[in-house]
């Protein structure tokens, strides 16, 4: 008894003292990580860690499954699962457990789009891509012969034993869901990793968000989707997916006509009623699998679809610019605060024309090695005093780097440092590894409009424990401003400027 009650006194002080101590609170902090040329574009990953540590731990276990899966669905890839199970014609062959529930998915979402969604789209593509090349439409009769091949089954599958049965020799690709589907693999192993509250994952414009964190999502502008240009949708997301297809960054020129590369497999014909369709949805392959479909069917046909997968909701832009939305999509939009109306001030015979803006094209130069982080990339404009006019891009990773960049450093890292920094994430059209567009509209950091003048652009870039790059262009806007293309170096490959005037 007197060791009992000496144990007990012994667990009520343990208890009492226990109470007394507030354990340290942990910090967790966002870490970002860039690369390009992953699944053909740029990818961007935020981890929400306690430590530097912790987030690379992360991101090397989701680098490694985005790898793991592009060895299996990728169609460019020859040595892929899915690249040698195509050369398989009449043969059952036992496949993995991701190519069989893709595969299971093309066939649920072909049957639910009454046919919009189809692996074998390929076909109508490769028509127009080899009609493209001879700048020639492609004739009725070859629209037809490609819409019979569409809608013949193309494989069986056996859900016992996990085999797959290719019927026919059809070109087949799985674009249309596969990177988002490759997002959410990747996303919950890197959650999964110790000491993560959550992730954030962009490839080409599919984002994934997951874990103890809400997400500020921009909806790029099918019409203006310069990198610096004004969104047209701002969402708040927690724990959802989001996907963006469209036809406005990638397509045909096809006999001086610009085709998407998006097609309807039912008509044979590239989709041209919808630029873009935004898709947010609980799960990452139904959220891909509508915005793609979204492209090829009417608005009433996608609102129908939309009804099939709870808690999807949609922005389309129509080809006339209309806008389209789903009945739940305001609740996801970060409400728009009205500001005060200003007085317009007049414009002076000396200062920018606002109705003109300066476009730039830039290109970083691919590296072919996988994981590769992108640079850091500033750009922005001074006068012919080299005092700082305006702040058009900063791309970055770690803050701690940033000074390797030591002209923008100098220039402008005060400003930064004092909060002036955007992290949200931005959906859109998938667009090609490196290849970016930014405008400058002629105003100044505060918002007004130079005067016509000489000034510089100036193009910092700079790689981790790599090489330093600075690029400038004198250009007098007094003048006639001709289209130029400045000469590249060892992480640019070019850059294209033209003056012109915006579009509506």
């Amino acid at each position: 008894m007197k060791n009992i009650i000496s144990i007990s006194c012994s667990l009520f002080l343990f208890l009492i003292c226990s109470s007394l101590i507030v354990p340290a609170r942990k910090t967790t902090n966002v870490y970002v990580s860039d690369f390009e040329n992953v699944l053909g574009t740029s990818l961007e990953l935020k981890v929400f860690a306690s430590s530097q540590q912790q987030a690379d731990v992360a991101e090397k276990a989701a680098m490694a499954k985005i790898v793991q899966m592009n060895k299996i669905l990728s169609g460019y890839d020859t040595s892929s699962e899915f690249s040698k199970w195509l050369k398989s014609e009449k043969k059952v062959i036992k496949i993995s457990p991701e190519l069989f529930e893709v595969l299971s998915l093309f066939d649920k979402w072909r049957v639910q789009s009454n046919g919009a969604l189809d692996a074998s789209a390929e076909v109508v593509g490769k028509l127009w891509k080899d009609a493209a090349k001879q700048n020639r439409n492609p004739t009725e009769q070859e629209i037809a012969d490609a819409v019979a091949i569409v809608k013949k089954t193309h494989w069986v599958l056996n859900k016992t034993n996990s085999t797959a049965l290719r019927l026919d020799d059809a070109p087949l690709m799985l674009n249309s869901f596969a990177k988002s589907y490759v997002i959410n693999k990747a996303c919950d192993v890197a959650l999964a990793q110790a000491g993560i509250a959550a992730v954030v994952m962009n490839i080409g414009g599919d984002i994934v968000v997951k874990g103890a964190h809400t997400e500020q999502i921009q909806v790029s502008d099918p019409k203006a989707d310069a990198e610096n240009d004004a969104p047209i949708s701002k969402l708040i997301i927690n724990n959802k997916a989001v996907a963006t297809s469209g036809n406005y960054r990638r397509g045909e020129l096809v006999n001086g006509q610009w085709r998407s590369h998006i097609v309807d497999p039912r008509s044979g014909m590239p989709a041209d009623k919808i630029i873009s369709a935004t898709v947010v949805a609980d799960n990452a392959t139904d959220a891909g699998a509508l915005a793609t479909a979204f492209n090829v069917l009417t608005p009433d046909e996608s609102k129908e679809l939309a009804t099939r997968v709870p808690h999807a909701e949609f922005l389309l832009i129509t080809s006339d610019g209309k806008r389209v939305e789903s009945r739940g999509w305001k609740a996801l939009e970060i409400p728009v605060v009205m500001q005060p109306e200003k007085v317009k001030t007049a414009v002076v015979d000396n200062s920018w024309d606002p109705n003109y803006e300066l476009v730039i094209k830039l290109e970083l130069r691919e590296i072919e090695e996988f994981r590769v982080h992108s640079p850091y990339v500033a750009v922005w404009v001074i006068d012919k005093d080299k005092k700082p006019v305006r702040n058009i891009a900063l791309w970055y990773r770690k803050p701690k780097y940033l000074h390797d960049m030591d002209t923008w450093y100098d220039t402008y890292y005060s400003k930064l440092a004092n909060g002036d920094a955007n992290i949200s994430s931005t959906t859109s059209a998938t667009r090609p590894a490196g290849r970016y567009t930014l405008k400058w509209d002629g105003k100044n950091d505060k918002g007004e409009l130079v005067k016509l003048g000489n000034y510089t652009l100036m193009i910092e870039v700079a790689r981790e424990h790599g090489t330093h790059q600075l690029m400038s262009q004198d250009i007098n806007f007094s003048k006639q401003v001709k289209p130029m293309t400045l000469r590249g170096n060892t992480e640019v490959t070019a850059v294209g400027l033209d003056l012109v005037k915006k579009s509506n």
